[in-house]
């Protein structure tokens, strides 16, 4: 069984050649459980399980988040992945590049969808791991020019407004209010357990990328928010569970779930229609699919031999 580390992921997964292969994989027939959460002692275990005809895949992933006061990842994970013609495990691949890289490409395929073709201001709320690649995965759909990065810690903001320098982008940092009102695409990528957005920041026209509270007890937009968007998740089943931003503004009595007008498959599939006018306001939540995961796996796997 070989080893896939997160260098050599990051070398055979490109963000837009991942949105591709995700496309593909929700137009297909993949079973994703929803995925198993276990609280242990500060630590948020998950279980996330996989397969298709040709391959079965688990993530194990640990949330910390303490640690994001020093130099260790909220996020880490390891990847299993398994040939079913053998049942032989075939790869073991860093899952914590895998989940990064996966998330903010799931984004950027439901933006594609979602957001206006000409969104060129991208609104960054949360500055830590993810944040780079959701503004490289966004950049590789849309034709983002300019980055406002709002965070908590301002010197975390300034230390990511520094890493996007070689990407050819005009980078600001600011406080959320302001970045959302001028932006064209928001996308928060927190573990915040209140809303960092409000809907009566958002402009019309504007794509709410939601991908950071995985809890039904987190959420980073308040209810107004949610009621004045056309409502899209990754995954219905996944959402009901866990989606924190919906499951709350229902109990506020702002959402009723039936409104939610698709998912990442029905998208791929053709089955809704994404943006309908320039003025929508369009919602995407994440909380993430093990589809996402055992697509990008068999894509690396089968790129480092």
């Amino acid at each position: 069984m070989k080893w896939i580390s997160a260098a050599a992921l990051a070398e055979a997964a490109p963000h837009k050649d991942i949105v591709e292969a995700l496309r593909k994989g929700f137009a297909s027939d993949v079973t994703t459980p929803v995925r198993h959460h276990h609280e242990i002692d500060g630590t948020t275990l998950l279980l996330m399980p996989a397969w298709s005809k040709a391959w079965t895949g688990l993530k194990t992933v640990t949330v910390k988040p303490d640690n994001a006061e020093s130099d260790v990842p909220t996020v880490q994970a390891v990847y299993t992945l398994i040939d079913n013609a053998t049942g032989t495990p075939v790869a073991l691949i860093d899952g914590t590049e895998l989940t990064r890289r996966r998330t903010a490409a799931a984004s950027a395929l439901a933006a594609d969808y979602l957001a206006r073709k000409d969104a060129e201001m991208l609104a960054l709320i949360g500055a830590g791991a993810l944040a780079k690649h959701f503004v490289q995965a966004h950049a590789s759909v849309r034709p983002i020019r300019k980055v406002l990065i709002a965070n908590r810690s301002e010197a975390k903001a300034i230390a990511l407004a520094k890493e996007l320098e070689g990407l050819e982008l005009d980078v600001f940092v600011m406080d959320a209010e302001s970045a959302v009102k001028q932006a064209d695409i928001v996308s928060c990528v927190t573990s915040s357990t209140v809303p960092l957005v409000k809907g009566a920041w958002l402009k019309a026209g504007t794509h709410l990328d939601l991908a950071g509270a995985f809890k039904p007890t987190m959420r980073e937009t308040d209810g107004d928010a949610v009621a004045k968007s056309r409502v899209f998740v990754d995954t219905r089943e996944g959402a009901l569970a866990e989606a924190g931003d919906l499951i709350q503004a229902q109990a506020e009595g702002k959402f009723d779930f039936a409104n939610v007008q698709g998912d990442l498959s029905d998208l791929c599939r053709g089955k809704v229609k994404g943006r309908k006018n320039r003025d929508e306001i369009t919602l995407f939540k994440s909380c993430g699919s093990a589809l996402e995961d055992l697509v990008t796996a068999v894509m690396v796997h089968l790129r480092k031999p």
